[in-house]
């Protein structure tokens, strides 16, 4: 029996080096839809995720002479804007020490805090070998550009046993997920809730119809007749009402994902008297919704649940659909249905003094994390045993 090649690390400065068909061969569906090359393209080109705004590709691929046989999307950063996990102390305490801590390398897909697989390996590979030989590799370019750290941000949990292995450090997080426990109907999960719960989100369901306003989802070929530009309208209109927001995405990404990558895109919108008042533009896989960007431009009470959560829970249980993930953030989720999950990120800092005091305080956030779980979940509403 012939030994098999050894695999070669080529770091490659734009997802475009890689031709679509060859990359899109490795995705199987805990990749869907981030890790798709449209996707990371529409990124790249549309002038998003680029070194101007802080973001540097440095794709990590393993070849096997000329076939890829391991992928991830990975970034330098100057900064930590756009990642959902949260490293300013560190990078606080590492100035404070005398210590550069950017640039740094980031496994991920910007803008995403959504779990998905992070490394992809070809069919017909050993994966976990794949994996652990393209985090090595990982490790010996980040030591030799004298970069602070490797981070691995919303990996699978089944991709954390390598991770440990190759010497990171485990962080958890935690979001709030709706998870379709064989639901028929809406009623069916609204019957999940105490009577008071349940009578309040009724109310709140019926909001839209009592102010003449109807809320559909286009998808496929009706999303022909949306227009890009609205869509970055209304999500600016979100982002530019806090003082920390900021337009990660340009006008020109929203274009090119109608254009290119409709088949994965919804547009959950709202209309009053044929006027649209807000909308909210969402990614899905074969049985998984994601929550991205909502806006509006009218206030009106309750809109929000209903074009970001409710109606999308309505669709998920019509659709046979797994779980949605509504986005980062939003404790409004968790008296909603949507209950705590952990999420994961794995750190590893290459300065011995600042990778053991990140040790030691990702070891009490669990500790937090862990002992929170219960009580979050019982704020739920739902009724015990249900």
């Amino acid at each position: 029996m012939s030994t098999p090649l050894p695999t070669t690390l080529r770091i490659l400065p734009s997802i475009t080096e890689v031709p679509r068909a060859t990359w899109d061969a490795l995705v199987d569906e805990a990749g869907l839809p981030f890790l798709e090359w449209t996707f990371l393209a529409c990124l790249e080109e549309s002038g998003s995720a680029v070194p101007e705004r802080g973001w540097h590709p440095r794709h990590l691929t393993l070849w096997r002479g000329s076939r890829l046989v391991a992928a991830a999307p990975a970034y330098l950063k100057d900064d930590s804007n756009g990642e959902f996990v949260f490293d300013g102390p560190w990078a606080t305490a590492a100035e404070r020490a005398g210590l550069r801590y950017f640039p740094k390398l980031v496994i991920t897909v910007p803008f995403t805090p959504a779990t998905g697989r992070r490394v992809l390996v070809a069919p017909g590979e050993d994966r976990r070998a794949r994996e652990a030989e393209l985090y090595a590799a990982a490790q010996e370019y980040a030591r030799a550009e004298r970069l602070s750290g490797i981070h691995v941000l919303f990996p699978t949990e089944d991709e954390l046993p390598v991770l440990e292995a190759q010497g990171f450090a485990v962080r958890l997080g935690v979001q709030y997920q709706w998870r379709n426990e064989g639901y028929r109907t809406l009623d069916d999960f609204l019957g999940r809730f105490h009577s008071k719960r349940r009578t309040q989100l009724r109310r709140e369901l019926r909001a839209p119809a009592a102010q003449g306003i109807e809320v559909r989802t286009l998808a496929g070929e009706a999303l022909a007749d949306v227009d890009a530009e609205t869509v970055y309208r209304l999500y600016a209109s979100t982002v530019d009402k806090y003082p920390w927001g900021m337009r990660f995405l340009t006008p020109d990404f929203f274009a090119r994902m109608l254009a290119c990558f409709r088949h994965r895109c919804e547009w959950v919108e709202a209309r009053r008297e044929g006027r649209l008042v807000a909308g909210a533009f969402n990614l899905a896989g074969p049985n998984v919704l994601y929550g991205r960007y909502w806006g509006c431009f009218e206030e009106h009470p309750f809109l929000h649940f209903n074009v970001c959560l409710y109606h999308p829970v309505e669709q998920g249980i019509a659709r046979g659909l797994s779980r949605f993930e509504p986005g980062h953030g939003g404790e409004h989720k968790l008296t909603r249905g949507f209950e705590p999950h952990l999420t994961y990120s794995a750190h590893l800092l290459l300065h011995p003094g600042l990778d053991r005091a990140v040790r030691g305080f990702l070891a009490h956030e669990r500790a937090a994390v862990e002992g929170g779980l219960p009580q979050w979940r019982a704020e739920t509403g739902f009724k015990e045993g249900a």
